[in-house]
């Protein structure tokens, strides 16, 4: 079936001033045009990459289909030099595959001790720093990560949330993004922070019915476009062709609220892990009812929720 999406909006020109007081308080996708993002738009070809990235190994997913699931884990972990995944990722067919001769390509940069660095493209890959300019947006204390990614032609990653604001910059090749609203988590079947719908665009809706129900946004980035995606905003990136981005993950509520031992800016913040724990324990109290019981007092329960916790204050 198709799908109705909405547009996400494109601005150019758009001042740091006129984001953060009239733009950033609305906490939804917008894609800026026209930002000041240096040379790297130009200049990071597969050649340039591969001359100036050199032999570093680094960690890559690698799959046989272009659907990639994060749940079921459909691709395997290997170890590339920089160069090589360079130019194997660029490539519709490969010479040498660790699966299949179309197999695709996928880096996410990490940081040098994952469990405890965060990913940053100034210290990961210093010799790129000078080429690119971070958007001027957010204060630097707020900085979190800033994430290096490199895909395939077609390769799709699952639909999830990240729980800190974020700009992806498209600095090469060409991407479909399509969002949810935050709003919309009770139709796109969540594990963890993961939607179960892997096809977004021809979902098994005997499997998923309420999936129908979720409001899609939709944009496409071309080199030098900048997206804006606020803090649990779910969103699935296409990438059309071989391509570039880099992710500016930056912190808006205070230090403390996060997780601690989050290198990814995707951890829930430590309140809503305290709520969830305390839930299931709730849950598993209401279990020693007989089932009549068990349903009326978690109605209940839900009834409570939505009058205490569910905001007024958003579409």
């Amino acid at each position: 079936m198709a799908w109705q999406s909405l547009p996400v909006p494109r601005l150019e020109g758009v001042s740091q001033e006129q984001f953060m007081q009239h733009l950033y308080p609305q906490r939804k996708p917008l894609v800026l045009e026209g930002i000041d993002l240096g040379a790297c738009t130009s200049k990071w070809t597969v050649d340039y990459l591969s001359q100036v990235g050199g032999r570093k190994e680094v960690k890559i997913h690698v799959a046989a289909v272009a659907q990639m699931d994060f749940i079921s884990k459909n691709f395997v972990y290997r170890t590339l030099p920089f160069d090589k995944l360079v130019q194997r990722a660029a490539e519709e067919k490969h010479e040498e595959f660790f699966i299949s001769e179309d197999e695709k390509y996928y880096l996410r940069s990490l940081g040098e001790d994952p469990r405890k660095d965060v990913a940053d493209i100034r210290k990961q890959f210093p010799l790129l720093e000078g080429d690119i300019k971070f958007p001027k947006f957010f204060k630097e204390e707020q900085f979190f990560s800033s994430v290096f990614r490199i895909s395939s032609p077609g390769l799709q990653l699952w639909t999830h949330y990240d729980v800190m604001d974020n700009f992806l910059i498209q600095v090469t090749g060409k991407k479909r993004v399509v969002l949810f609203s935050p709003r919309d988590a009770q139709y796109l079947y969540l594990s963890g922070t993961k939607s179960e719908v892997l096809d977004i665009d021809n979902p098994d809706l005997a499997k998923y019915p309420l999936f129908s129900k979720a409001r899609r946004y939709e944009c496409s980035l071309k080199a030098g476009d900048v997206l804006f995606i606020p803090a649990l905003w779910f969103h699935n990136v296409i990438s059309e062709e071989f391509g570039v981005g880099v992710n500016i993950f930056w912190k808006h509520l205070p230090s403390e609220c996060y997780d601690k031992t989050d290198t990814y800016g995707n951890k829930d913040p430590t309140a809503a892990s305290r709520a969830a724990q305390i839930l299931d324990r709730a849950l598993k109290t209401l279990a020693e009812l007989p089932e009549e019981y068990r349903d009326f007092y978690a109605r209940r329960m839900v009834l409570h929720i939505q009058d205490k916790a569910y905001s007024k204050n958003f579409e």
